[in-house]
């Protein structure tokens, strides 16, 4: 209990309730004290204020009717219901007429302006009871006195009022300040050990391993969102990782593998320059190949972190497909392979000419490498074209495609169809293509051309938007 407690205290959400608590005090205090103030200020002026009408009425009744009128109207307010206190006494300070039983003899002699507060028994029925209260003293021929005054219980009732009001609500402040404290804590506390628990699992290992989501929307649910994608590319990540580790282990240790192994073949037998040419020439070719793959990788790694050099200007989609094409048409007529052409308009988008050519090279290379089937002519369609705000290279052959199930999966590093790997490639040229897309905030769409694969990359127009540089 203690220890949970201990926790509860050391939380955020005590800390801003405690915040918001003292903070809200203190605005309460200063409120209600401002408000007490001013109204008892108020209050005294219109007393003041009466009290003064009142003295100006009875001086204007002694100036017309004399001692008489005055003790008249005198004993007329002094028996109305009120808080207004009324005294005539004679020049001995005896009371003559009023409603007040005992007031100090000095206060007579206090002829002041302005009213100010004293103290006086009144009679209430048959009783006397002491009571405070703002009079003036107003002075007549004959040494006769007139007090006219108000009671200010009123006042201080009011200002009692008040502080027992702010009592009860900091009293009840403070316990729904408590209250509140408890729930959120509570509410936070066990939030915060979902957290914790399933961060242990995942670093235990276990990255299938999601923080949970309640569907409330709040801050709590939007951070566990955003942590689960990360989560879930970092899985992915984990993934590629070790299928590009399988096949590393296939597609770069194998060549090693066949490059000692003819060398040590060579060395082995009778001293022969030609067999040792042909050794250093095979040798030298699964080099080219080995230099190619770690090229294809480093290409992809500058791409997608952003870091690739080639300078982004506004070129023509249109006249890098042509020329491209036309740079494959040689190789292409060797094996039997022709390629048509379809890009006659002008299509302007902003990227990279140099990442662009390459793309576009690697998708005309595969469909060469695996865009034939026996008996049938092999044809290679190379087309650009404008779809709204993208401009469109489709790149298609009329080989033996590939299965909707596999087209995601060949996006991937090292990834090849081909179960027997005996065709040259290192499984990366796709893997390139999609890396440069990212790059220009472009897509790529793999479909079938029936037959065969069609590719399709979608760059947006110069005019509505610009690559992506990390």
């Amino acid at each position: 209990m203690v220890s949970a407690l201990g926790r509860f205290l050391r939380t955020t959400a005590f800390r801003l309730t405690l915040v918001y608590l003292v903070v809200f005090s203190i605005v309460t205090v200063f409120l209600i004290g401002y408000v007490t103030r001013t109204t008892n200020e108020l209050l005294t002026r219109q007393l003041r204020e009466a009290i003064d009408q009142e003295v100006a009425e009875l001086d204007e009744q002694y100036q017309a009717g004399g001692l008489r009128r005055l003790l008249t109207a005198i004993d007329q307010k002094s028996r109305a219901p009120g808080a207004g206190l009324y005294l005539l006494a004679d020049f001995s300070g005896n009371p003559v007429v009023g409603n007040i039983a005992d007031i100090p003899p000095a206060i007579l002699d206090d002829a002041a302006e302005t009213a100010h507060p004293i103290r006086y028994a009144r009679f209430d029925g048959d009783r006397k009871q002491n009571h405070v209260a703002l009079v003036r003293v107003l002075q007549f021929d004959g040494g006769f006195r007139a007090l006219v005054g108000r009671d200010i219980g009123e006042r201080d009732r009011f200002r009692e009022l008040f502080g027992r009001s702010f009592r009860v609500v900091m009293g009840v402040m403070v316990v729904l300040a408590l209250v509140t404290w408890w729930f959120v804590s509570r509410r936070v506390l066990r939030r915060i050990d979902q957290v914790s628990a399933t961060s242990a699992r995942i670093v235990a290992g276990d990255l299938t391993d999601r923080l949970p989501v309640t569907g409330s929307g709040d801050e709590f649910d939007r951070l566990a969102l955003a942590v689960n994608d990360m989560l879930g590319r970092i899985d992915d990540l984990m993934k590629g990782l070790k299928e590009v580790s399988d096949n590393i282990a296939h597609d770069l240790k194998t060549p090693l593998t066949r490059m000692r192994n003819r060398v040590d073949e060579a060395l082995g037998g009778e001293p022969d320059p030609a067999r040792y040419r042909s050794a250093l020439e095979a040798t030298i070719e699964e080099s080219d190949a080995l230099i190619r793959t770690f090229n294809a990788l480093l290409m992809i790694a500058r791409v997608e972190s952003g870091g690739q050099p080639a300078e982004t200007a506004t070129v023509d989609l249109a006249e890098i497909a042509r020329e491209v094409a036309e740079f494959y048409e040689p190789v292409a007529e060797e094996d039997g392979v022709r390629i048509a052409v379809d890009a006659d308009l002008a299509a302007p988008v902003l990227g990279s000419r140099e990442l662009i050519a390459q793309a576009l090279g690697n998708l005309i290379d595969n469909a060469l490498k695996y865009g034939r089937v026996e008996g049938r002519a092999a044809v290679i369609r190379v087309a650009v074209a404008r779809d709204g705000a993208f401009v469109v290279a489709t790149v298609a052959d009329n080989g033996t495609g590939v299965a909707e199930s596999d087209r995601e999966r060949v996006l991937s590093r090292f990834v090849r169809l081909e179960a027997s790997r005996s065709k040259p490639g290192s499984g990366l040229g796709l893997s390139l293509v999609a890396a440069v897309m990212r790059h220009h905030r472009g897509s790529m769409v793999l479909g079938d051309a029936g037959p065969g694969l069609k590719v399709d990359l979608r760059f947006p127009s110069s005019e509505a938007a610009a690559p992506h540089k990390g």
